[in-house]
């Protein structure tokens, strides 16, 4: 960026793990290059603002914050917002945190002429009347809203899928191994042996690693890959042409999850009780394993967009051992499959790791710099 250009304000709401590391990222640019003024920062009790003396490298932010006399207030950090933009000033609000609520205020920010960067998938991948909302609001301002860290953290993913979408390549499908968590249950538990660890021992282990939500029902009902297949399939409807076979996905809800939650556990309320009874259900999980495996294949969770055949599903499937989806997986790692018109017979392949503070961080900064 030219020193000459105008710099983007940026108000970050959300100082968690993912918000701690954007806000070191974003100070670690050099001053003489940044785009960015840090002119306000908002926890869920507190928040600062001062747009006439940005936040510097090696500010102590947490302390600042901590000991702000201000309460938390969206409305009138709008507001003050809005006074920059009359003041031809460049704006761009980062939403960190998981909210509703938050997410709701989206069209508003759009429609004021903010820039609305976040990880947050409620807004994508929710009510289709608030995307919808959000759409307009962005045509009618030009101000953007990007998603990168939606789907796959830092991974290219949204970019690549806009991408392909607004340069004409035709989607056929998409189909990948979309949540970590499911990722590190199924790399250990399948690996194409009909034998290995029990099912319940392995998420016993991902919950202790930090893998998987407190209750382990939250990541095994398979929703996580619905809002990112709702985000993804949106994506593609939203940006082509044409019409495509694709369903109008109400909400996440809309989607065909296979959830991996026995019935018997359906409304467990604690993760400890969960993860106590869940070894009365290894016989069934064993079964599944041993049928691909004497298929020579193994188990995988994934995320299928099917634009060709107007379908998006998740669920767990077989694959042969010789899969990508079973030989190039390791740990947590995330692994999406674009077949297109161009990239066929052989598809565009994104992988890496698809969780953790530093990489959504990344794609949160990088879709600010999209901005810049």
């Amino acid at each position: 960026m030219s020193p000459h250009q105008n710099k983007i304000y940026v108000a970050i709401v959300g100082v968690g793990l993912v918000g701690a590391e954007l806000i070191n990222q974003l100070l670690s640019i050099p001053e003489a290059t940044s785009p960015f003024h840090l002119i306000s920062l908002s926890s869920s009790s507190r928040t600062i603002f001062d747009a006439s003396s940005p936040i510097q490298k090696g500010a102590e932010w947490k302390s600042l914050l901590a000991s702000s006399s201000l309460k938390a207030d969206l409305a009138k950090l709008t507001e003050q917002l809005k006074g920059l933009v009359k003041e031809n000033k460049r704006v761009a609000v980062v939403d960190n945190t998981s909210s509703e609520d938050v997410a709701a205020l989206y069209p508003t920010w759009l429609k004021e002429g903010f820039n609305v960067v976040t990880p947050n998938k409620k807004a994508y991948s929710g009510d289709i009347g608030l995307y919808e909302r959000i759409l307009s609001a962005s045509y009618e301002s030009g101000a953007r809203f990007l998603n990168e860290a939606t789907v796959g953290a830092g991974l290219p993913v949204i970019s690549t899928l806009r991408e392909l979408v607004a340069t004409g390549d035709k989607v056929v499908k998409i189909e990948g191994v979309f949540s970590g968590t499911m990722s590190y249950i199924f790399n250990e538990f399948s690996t194409g042996k009909t034998d290995g660890p029990q099912f319940a021992s392995v998420v016993k282990v991902a919950r202790e690693k930090g893998y998987t939500e407190p209750h382990p029902a939250d990541d095994l009902n398979g929703f996580d890959v619905a809002r990112k297949l709702t985000i993804l399939s949106r994506t593609i409807s939203s940006g082509s042409a044409a019409p495509t076979a694709l369903p109008k996905l109400q909400s996440f809800a809309s989607v065909q999850t296979a959830s991996l939650i026995p019935p018997a556990l359906e409304g467990v309320p604690t993760g400890d009780e969960f993860i106590s009874r869940l070894p009365e259900f290894n016989v069934e999980f064993d079964k599944l394993r041993e049928e691909a495996s004497k298929e020579g294949k193994v188990l995988r969770f994934v995320g299928v967009v099917d634009v060709q055949n107007g379908q998006v599903r998740a669920g767990l499937e077989k694959y042969p051992t010789t899969h990508p989806f079973a030989t190039s997986l390791g740990g947590s790692d995330n692994i999406i499959m674009f077949h297109t018109e161009r990239y066929s017979p052989r598809p565009l392949i994104v992988q890496g790791a698809g969780a953790g503070a530093a990489v959504t961080a990344m794609g949160v900064l990088g879709d600010l710099l999209k901005l810049a």
